[in-house]
């Protein structure tokens, strides 16, 4: 039988489709392989050196570079007794037309710095009208004149001034500012209408000389008229742009760790010998220290400032670049419980099931936690009941923290100033005179105490399972 005919149709020009075709998609082809060479080619050179490449292969600098924390300090309410004195606090209002200049003792360094400045316990909007950092004469805490050529002036959102919502915090640009690591600080801000309530967030415990003065002295290289005062206000973190071997060591603690018995100005608190111990190490030189402690403060419940655990997110999960997390903190709780075997007992389960928190939110955000055993306060009027009911809940957190496994490693403090021939007490060359706090020799002491192995690298994960 003949073929049937085809019931397709060709175009007369359908013939020449494939020969057209071939070198389009050669073409193509030919251009997608040259991109992904020169994709290649970029990726193992880096940046070029116009944009701030080395030309080695190496993450991009935004990558590698990230905001640290290099100090902080514990917002809380200011008590009567901490206010600014007269004129500088009237009826209803508070640093109304006053310069408020303050140094503090940053632990890392760089050459990129922001502020943060915190109302978190306002309940108005608070403008900060004007500020300025420099570095403080000759390099000293505590003095009120700066050096000359170094001011710089801090904008935000590049306006210079900023208001902070009541119970909020704000963050300051970033500044061209070179800052050496252990170094002090200057900030000087003006507020032309001062906090317009009495509710001002301080840190009452700066171990630190401030000074406050009427008029706008932002600029001013010394303030020889101004009136000192041994608090911090509305000043809550200094940040630096950092490597990315750069961390922070965050620790929670009490009086003991904000430096009650430390010398006025003399930035000699535990932490701030820790960290001179830790940059005296290559290993360990790029890690800050952020003391969020304050007097009076308590794991529990509410004291001078809000509760441990209502606190761990704004002081610690929330700062910038924290890889570990000294929990040293729990006198208070033990001591303002009742002495009776039964308020002991409890306490001492709620501060077991506290730290347990602690550690499983701080491990959540990959922060390694390191538990501080509680020290002696034997012969302390206050916390040492005649009864030994107090230090025996004391002994049982302590018998927790070394044993249970819950932190990541135990720093031995209790052990480290405890006198051996009376365990329940403090080495008599050792404490300010209360057997509760230390005096500089026993915080040296207590610095002394934290191995530094722990902090040599930054942590690459953890194995919580």
């Amino acid at each position: 039988m003949p073929a049937k005919p085809s019931t397709s149709r060709r175009t007369p020009f359908a013939h020449l489709i494939p020969r057209l075709l071939t070198p389009f998609v050669l073409i193509l082809a030919l251009v997608v392989t040259s991109s992904a060479l020169v994709a290649l080619v970029a990726l193992v050179k880096g940046p070029r050196a116009e944009e701030g490449g080395t030309g080695r292969p190496t993450a991009s600098p935004a990558a590698a570079r990230h905001w640290v924390n290099t100090w902080t300090a514990m917002p809380q309410l200011t008590e009567p007794g901490n206010m600014p004195p007269p004129p500088f606090t009237e009826d209803r209002a508070v640093l109304a037309d006053t310069t408020l200049r303050q140094t503090v003792r940053v632990s890392t360094g760089g050459e990129r710095v922001r502020l943060r400045f915190s109302n978190a316990f306002g309940d108005t909007a608070l403008l900060l009208t004007a500020v300025t950092v420099a570095l403080p004469l000759d390099g000293r805490a505590g003095v009120a004149a700066i050096e000359p050529g170094s001011l710089r002036r801090v904008t935000f959102g590049g306006r210079g001034s900023a208001t902070v919502p009541a119970g909020a915090q704000v963050v300051s640009d970033a500044l061209d500012f070179d800052l050496r690591p252990g170094s002090n600080l200057t900030v000087t801000a003006y507020l032309a209408e001062g906090q317009p309530s009495l509710a001002l967030t301080s840190h009452p415990g700066s171990r630190t000389t401030s000074y406050l003065q009427k008029a706008d002295r932002t600029r001013d290289l010394d303030l020889p008229e101004a009136t000192p005062v041994n608090h911090w206000y509305l000043l809550s973190d200094v940040e630096v742009l950092s490597g990315r071997g750069t961390a922070a060591v965050a620790i929670l603690g009490d009086s003991l760790t904000d430096g009650r018995g430390s010398t006025t100005n003399g930035n000699n608190r535990w932490p701030d010998r820790f960290l001179d111990r830790l940059h005296a190490q290559a290993a360990t030189s790029d890690v800050a220290v952020l003391n969020q402690a304050a007097g009076g403060n308590r794991v529990l419940n509410d004291g001078l400032g809000p509760n441990v655990l209502a606190r761990l997110d704004r002081d610690v999960l929330s700062r910038s670049g924290v890889s570990w997390l000294v929990v040293f903190e729990g006198v208070n709780d033990l001591g303002t419980a009742a002495a009776t075997p039964a308020a002991q007992r409890s306490v001492t389960a709620e501060l077991i099931a506290a730290y347990e928190q602690i550690v499983v939110r701080a491990h959540a955000q990959g922060i390694r936690v390191y538990g501080a055993t509680l020290t002696p306060f034997g012969g302390n009027t206050m916390y040492d009941d005649p009864d030994g009911h107090r230090e025996s809940a004391r002994q049982a957190v302590n018998s927790w923290i070394r044993t249970s496994g819950t932190f990541d490693a135990v720093i031995d403090f209790d052990r480290a100033v405890r006198d051996p021939g009376d365990p329940r007490r403090l080495l008599s060359t050792l404490h300010d005179g209360d057997w509760l706090h230390l005096n500089p020799e026993g915080y040296r002491v207590l610095a002394e105490a934290v191995p530094l192995g722990l902090f040599r690298r930054v942590p690459a994960g953890l194995d919580v399972g």
